[in-house]
């Protein structure tokens, strides 16, 4: 049940730095590729060394080395392995071996704290529905959507907010993008473990009452949900995020119900249908919207 990333951001006139922001990349890097980057610059720097010892020479224990010796050598000098079957014999050997030293010393500090910090990261594994509704709840439009802990243990103090961002254009005719925050039934959860269905009431004041799904689309309209809360099994703060646009909300339809009471009467949790939707009734108070579904 992964979740889509958010399409990436061109920026435009940005500062340009040679590397980058190398430790914040390492740290959203996939674990593969971090740990393939640090192999890469451990073999390339040694191949480095292994190409400067082959120009300079000096090497005792082997009279007619191969470039593999001279690599498998600055793997012994950085990792002080020291088999010591070659050893430097001249002074220019001697100061590389003295440089690549300082050189291991330094990369093994580096990586220890780069591995370390990565390690040590948290993450909730929470997973939001693909598409939000809109249908009657008591007779009144509510959007809704859900969310899961896929892990077994608890956010503590769970705390959801949703943000409205819309097109709007100023009597000046000028083009912006505004934020608003949409109320929820409830905004906070006390144990999130499962399951939580968020809820908006269209009522009166909500930026969404009287508005219909083309509305919506003119005013490319995307609603920006985040959680924040603390995991209660290593105690380190969590977070998620996920977005929704206007073409993700299924109208005349709410979430299908993943609690049932099972046999024995124990509470069972379908994850199978944690992205379904039904589609509702249409009422008095709730015609569907022109244009919308169900």
């Amino acid at each position: 049940m992964s979740q889509p990333s958010p399409p990436p951001v061109i920026v435009l006139g940005a500062k340009a730095t040679i590397l980058g922001d190398l430790h914040h990349r390492f740290l959203r890097a996939p674990w593969w590729l971090a740990l393939g980057a640090v192999v890469a610059f451990f073999l390339g720097t040694n191949a480095l060394f292994a190409a400067l010892y082959a120009i300079v020479g000096g090497l005792g224990g082997n009279d007619h080395p191969t470039a593999l010796d001279y690599f498998s050598f600055s793997v012994h000098t950085m990792a002080t392995i020291g088999y010591g079957t070659m050893y430097p014999a001249s002074a220019a050997a001697q100061v590389l071996v003295v440089a690549e030293a300082v050189v291991g010393i330094l990369t093994t500090a580096v990586v220890t704290g780069l591995v370390f910090s990565k390690f040590s990261q948290t993450s909730g594994k929470v997973v939001f529905s693909r598409q939000a509704t809109v249908a009657p709840l008591d007779g009144v439009p509510t959007l809704s959507f859900r969310l899961g802990n896929m892990r077994g243990n608890q956010i503590v103090e769970a705390q959801l907010r949703v943000t409205l961002v819309r097109t709007e254009r100023t009597l000046e005719g000028v083009t912006l993008y505004r934020m608003y925050d949409l109320p929820l039934v409830r905004e906070r959860s006390p144990a999130f473990s499962r399951s939580w269905t968020a809820m908006h009431v269209i009522g009166p004041g909500s930026l969404l009452a009287g508005k219909a799904p083309a509305d919506l689309a003119r005013e490319e309209v995307e609603l920006i949900v985040s959680l924040v809360g603390t995991d209660d099994t290593s105690l380190q703060p969590v977070h998620a995020r996920h977005t929704y646009s206007h073409e993700d909300l299924v109208w005349g339809a709410r979430h299908a119900d993943v609690l049932s009471e099972g046999e024995g009467g124990q509470l069972v949790l379908d994850l199978t249908k944690f992205h379904d939707v039904v589609p509702t009734e249409r009422t008095a108070t709730f015609p569907f919207p022109e244009g919308g579904d169900g």
